[in-house]
């Protein structure tokens, strides 16, 4: 007996904690064959990779994702597609402090079955680790807002200067134009200098580039600038927005100090705080919803989608088993400026 490989579809076979990407290849290993309907699998295979039948469709929301106008590389319209053709109910942009691509993005979304949530990811001070705020329907065109953005994304050409004379003194020679290339419609950043060492040789994959060169603390790594946590508050509160702060796990603290900075950021404006995201174990998400609780904050998430420079990351899924609570956008909008 077989039966169809489904992301929640009713009557099929589905799976919570399985990438689909990387589960099709494990299926095709236990008798799976492409026919004119798509993947057909043995039932007994679908079973033993952990799949249960559903009788409902499954909601999903994702509410932290990036486009080819940050370090994505599927453009907003893509984005959209692909949301709307895996099930996703809501899907929010927010790219690296750049809302260029957002009248794209909710033009795409016009007239589909998604619920298009315009945002941004903002750059923030933090030390140690970093730290980065989300804000949830702002006004993209706010004068205020595209300010400082503007400031935001000077910082980030001059230290991609920087970093590519750190790399030329370690020998390492790349030109501006090989990393634009590299990026194409992107924003220049990071990972396309990494693409760009991978191009030349210096390197064997993008991994090796941030764990040798460019990471925090690496021999090639410069600083940007930032602004403060609070300023980015106000200025995502000034748009109309809904600051909420993005995978607390990059601030690399734990116990009371990560108590004693939610608690002070609470006081400041944030609304919410990112607590489903694929980087959380268990306990990290059980210790954030306790401070959500306990601050009044949403508790938000969402896969951090860039596309294929995170292959392993599917849109909606995270890894697999990410499940971000539907009515978190009613209650995320609720909270408006």
């Amino acid at each position: 007996m077989h039966a169809e490989l489904g992301l929640g579809a009713p009557g099929k076979y589905t799976f919570k904690a399985v990438c689909p990407g990387a589960l099709c290849s494990s299926l095709l290993q236990q008798g799976a064959w492409i026919g004119r309907r798509g993947l057909r699998v043995p039932k007994s295979a679908l079973l033993e990779q952990g799949a249960t039948k559903t009788t409902e469709n499954k909601i999903m929301i994702d509410l932290h994702t990036h486009s080819t106008f940050s370090d994505g590389t599927q453009t907003p319209e893509e984005l959209v597609d692909e949301a709307v053709q895996l099930g996703l109910t809501a899907l929010a942009l927010t790219d690296h402090d750049n809302t260029a691509g957002l009248p794209r993005f909710l033009s795409a979304a016009e007239g589909k079955p998604l619920r298009a949530i315009p945002g941004v990811e903002l750059s923030v001070n933090h030390q140690p680790g970093s730290m980065h705020m989300l804000g949830y329907f702002i006004r993209h065109d706010d004068p205020d807002l595209n300010e400082r953005l503007i400031w935001i994304r000077s910082g980030r050409d001059k230290r991609n200067a920087a970093i590519l004379k750190n790399l030329g003194n370690l020998g390492m020679a790349l030109t501006h134009d090989e990393v634009a290339a590299m990026a194409g419609e992107d924003v220049i950043g990071r990972p396309h200098i990494a693409a760009a060492m991978v191009e030349r040789g210096y390197v064997s994959d993008l991994r090796e580039a941030f764990n040798r060169y460019l990471a925090r603390g690496k021999p090639a790594y410069e600083r940007r600038s930032v602004m403060d946590p609070v300023e980015g508050i106000r200025v995502i509160r000034h748009a109309g927005g809904v600051p909420v702060l993005a995978h607390p796990f990059s601030l690399q603290m734990e116990g009371r100090a990560l108590r004693e900075l939610v608690k002070g950021l609470a006081d400041s404006g944030l609304q919410g705080i990112e607590v489903y995201y694929p980087g959380h174990a268990r306990n990290t998400q059980d210790q954030l919803l306790h401070l959500a609780r306990d601050f009044d904050l949403i508790a938000t998430g969402g896969s951090d989608y860039h596309g294929k420079t995170k292959p392993d990351l599917c849109l909606g899924r995270g890894f697999g088993s990410l499940n971000v609570p539907d009515d978190v956008v009613d209650r995320l909008e609720n909270r408006r400026s």
